[in-house]
Order: C-alpha cells, then sequence, then structure tokens
C-alpha cells in the first residue's frame, strides 16, 4: 500500500472481545514453522515468530534473517508472512486474528503510526524503555523517526519515507530555474507558476495536488502544518483540536492562490472529475512538480507502466519561512515492535535493534530511519533502489541523496478512533472552498467548528 491514512485500521469491538477471551483462529503463511513455540531441544536455539506483513520482493528476508542467524547461532527467525501482495488491511486482520487466538509472539511489524498506537492500547506490544536505557541511546537522536506514545517507547523505527517534491528537471533548465536546496511555500508557488505554460488540453501545470479526496489523502489540506517538529496534524497529541493554527489558514490560502489566481495547480474538479493520478500527471509531462512520499523511489526511473522520457530531480519539503528549521515532512516508516506475550523479549528487542540499524544496511531495500547512517551507504542503498528502475540513468541522485539525508520527522501524535470522522469533516469543507461555494474565513470557520463538535462527541 503505497498510502499510509492515519485513520484506517480501527480494531473493531469484535476483534477486541477476541482478544480479551482468547478466542478465534490464526491465518498466516510461516518460513520454517517447525518448532515456531520456542527452543529446540536442549534449549540450545531460541525461535522467535516474526509477524510481518513485508513480502520477500520488498524486504529481502531471507538473506537478511540469514545474516542475523549466522552472526547470533543461538537464534532462529520464523518469517510469517501476513500477506502475499504486502496488503496492509489483509495483515492487520490475520494479525489481530493470530492475537485473539493466543497465538505465540514475539516481533511485530506495523506499517503506519495508527496500527502501532490501536495496537499498543489494546496491550499487544511490549514497552522497550528498559532496554533503551541499558543500551544508551535516545531514540529522537539515534533514528530520524521518534516512536514514542504516552511518554514511552513500543517500537524502533524501520525504513524511512519522507515526503518530498519530484521535479521535471528538463522544464526546470527550460525555465531558467535551479533545483531548490532550501525553499518555501512562497517559493514553491513561484516556481509553479513559471513553470505553467500553454493552454487547454496541451496546458503544463506547475504542481499538481493529489487531495483531498473522499476523507483521504489529506496531506495536501495541511500544507503548512506537516513541516512542524511539533504538532503537524488537526488534533493535537493531547487530544485538542488544532484547527485554530494559523498554518491551517495558510495552507488553504496556498491551494486557493494557485489554482485561482495563479492557474499553476491543476484544478481540483479536473483531478475528481477525470480521477487523475498524481504518476500519470507528472510521468507524462502534464506537471512539473509533485509534492509525494518517497516511497516513489522505486519508481523514479521509470517503471513498465509509467516510462520516464526526461531527467529528474528532487527538493525537499518547503518550508514556511526562510528562517525556519528545515527538513521536516510528513514520514511513513514500520515500527519493529516486541509483542507483549513473548517468551523471548530479551531476544526479540535485539533482533530488531539490529534490524533497524545494521540490518537494515544487510537488507539494503529501502532508506533507513537510523540517523548513523553514512553517506555512502546512503547512496548504496539509493543506487540499488534506483537499479530496478527502467532509466535510474536520469535521475539526479545527488539531489535525492541530499534530501533523504537532511529530511526528519515530525514527533508522533497518536491517531485517534476518530479520525476518519476528522478527515471526511475537512475534507468537505475544503471542497465547499475550493469549489467557490464558501470563502477562507468560512471554511476555517466551519472545520474548527465540525472538529470541536467530534471531539466533543467522541468524549460522551
Amino acid at each position: 500500500m503505497n498510502k499510509k491514512k492515519l485513520g484506517a485500521g480501527i480494531v473493531s469491538g469484535v476483534m477486541l472481545a477476541g482478544l480479551l477471551a482468547g478466542c478465534g483462529g490464526g491465518a498466516a503463511t510461516e518460513q520454517g514453522k517447525d518448532n515456531a513455540s520456542g527452543s529446540a531441544a536442549g534449549g540450545k536455539t531460541t525461535e522467535l515468530r516474526f509477524y510481518t506483513y513485508g513480502t520477500e520482493s520488498a524486504y529481502s528476508w531471507k538473506k537478511t534473517v540469514a545474516a542475523y542467524e549466522e552472526k547470533n547461532p543461538g537464534v532462529k527467525i520464523n518469517v510469517i508472512g501476513l500477506s502475499e501482495k504486502g496488503d496492509t488491511q489483509e495483515s492487520l486482520k490475520k494479525l489481530d486474528l493470530a492475537a485473539a487466538s493466543g497465538e505465540d509472539m514475539d516481533i511485530l511489524m506495523f506499517s503506519d503510526a495508527a496500527s502501532y498506537a490501536q495496537r499498543v492500547s489494546l496491550g499487544m506490544v511490549a514497552p522497550i524503555d528498559d532496554y533503551i536505557n541499558k543500551d544508551g541511546y535516545k531514540v529522537g537522536e539515534e533514528y530520524k523517526v521518534d516512536t514514542k506514545l504516552n511518554g514511552k517507547y513500543y517500537a524502533l523505527p524501520g525504513k524511512f519515507n519522507p515526503w518530498y517534491v519530484l521535479l521535471n528537471k528538463d522544464q526546470l533548465d527550460a525555465a531558467g530555474l535551479k533545483v531548490p536546496t532550501d525553499w518555501t511555500w512562497d517559493d514553491f508557488a513561484d516556481y509553479a507558476k513559471k513553470l505553467s505554460k500553454g493552454d487547454g488540453a496541451n496546458k503544463v501545470y506547475g504542481t499538481y495536488f493529489h487531495g483531498p479526496q473522499n476523507g483521504g489523502w489529506l496531506d495536501y489540506v495541511k500544507l503548512a502544518m506537516a513541516n512542524q517538529a511539533e504538532n503537524p496534524e488537526f488534533i493535537k497529541a493531547d487530544g485538542s483540536s488544532n484547527m485554530d493554527s494559523p498554518l491551517f489558514k495558510k495552507s488553504l490560502e496556498l491551494r486557493v492562490k494557485m489554482e485561482k489566481e495563479d492557474k499553476s495547480a491543476v484544478p481540483y474538479s479536473d483531478m475528481l472529475s477525470q480521477k487523475l493520478n498524481y504518476r500519470t500527471q507528472f510521468y507524462n509531462q502534464k506537471a512539473s512538480m509533485i509534492l509525494i512520499g518517497s516511497w516513489m523511489n522505486s519508481e523514479l526511473g521509470g517503471t513498465e507502466q509509467t516510462p520516464l522520457n526526461f531527467n529528474i530531480a528532487v527538493a525537499p519539503y518547503p518550508k514556511n519561512a526562510a528562517g525556519d528549521k528545515g527538513g521536516y515532512a510528513t514520514v511513513t516508516t514500520d515500527y519493529m515492535a516486541v509483542a507483549a506475550n513473548s517468551k523471548h523479549k530479551d531476544e526479540a528487542y535485539k533482533f530488531i535493534r539490529w534490524l533497524t540499524t545494521d540490518g537494515a544496511l544487510v537488507q539494503g531495500k529501502n532508506i533507513p530511519s537510523w540517523s548513523k547512517v553514512k553517506s555512502e551507504d546512503l547512496g548504496k542503498i539509493i543506487d540499488t533502489i534506483l537499479s530496478s528502475t527502467k532509466n535510474p540513468e536520469k535521475v539526479d541522485k545527488d539531489s535525492l541523496n541530499r534530501v533523504m539525508a537532511n529530511s526528519k520527522a515530525s514527533a508522533i501524535v497518536p491517531p485517534v478512533s476518530y479520525q476518519a470522522e476528522v478527515y471526511k469533516a475537512v475534507n468537505e469543507e475544503f471542497e465547499k472552498l475550493i469549489l467557490g461555494k464558501q470563502d477562507i474565513d468560512a471554511t476555517v470557520k466551519a472545520s474548527q467548528d465540525r472538529v470541536a463538535q467530534i471531539i466533543a462527541s467522541n468524549k460522551k
């Protein structure tokens, strides 16, 4: 799944009842199912059950696990694949069933903050603060993603997928524009205006915003909020509304200016009516810049479905003001956790610590969240990722390396159970604005009122 929606994966009451009652049935495919309950005869080998949505092609588990087992001969990792397609929702259902049936678990892998936070609240995940303190590091310094929830750590971050801006370098060159290394939203809007050209069916827009849509892709309604170190969401970390943030209004103003005044962004109505997609808009050269997540790294050089016929460069997520600290952006990661019912918590922690550090380099499939990755190692991983694309030589690797090395995540805002309601309300008010049915001030006020009402009704 490319897009990770924070409101997705809400745990049902049925699942909760199953967890408490210990009923139900597990469903999973497993590599090395024999002796999965614990240790081999004589207690010489500790077997760990690792539940993951990640596929072999996306994560190279065989190679990675073999490397760990070679260094740790007393440990065997049984990889339990929860979805052949890497489908995160299918995986969560199977994971929940396995937990409800009381299966032995040691290591759990979550794809987004919502899945992670919800299962922590259900008691499926063990805190790992004691291990972290014993090892003597701070998660916020050791990794680019801080996984703290309610004052404790329950996971270490795996891959690192920050949002960034993809640029059609050929169109940039033709307009006499340089690849930005540090820029603001005003700069972004200026670039988009200068890159827009033509009319009608032949028009090339400076940018394309792929959302919001039906309560999803709300990233495009909080553009100026997402580059903050704290509280980048519509709901604050303490559960109160963040709709009175001036950065919410700034985000709306930017969208209106670029679409209505500058005519530099693909009209929202076109996106909906024509069911446009960010890949085709960019790779068909109908939009010179797109703001998107770096899951696109594996497609940057072009694929069978989206051939690359121009040169690509990468720019960082824009800042709100020139003096702001840069690098912050929406980030997706994998949350590597120790199961609460594990009988081998020490060994499980040791594995996730390795997997999120040196193991990530062995794996070589994703950019790690580990901040200690050397520039040459980062370059090698990027080379490996791009080598699977059709035209890696058309990608400006220097700009990609620079953005990936300097990006960092905002602090986690634990998702609320009614996140989807909030997204739907904000989506609806945004559409009234962008389709000309109400002005910005009315949109801000209506969004504030509706979100406050949703919060209040969910506290009853």
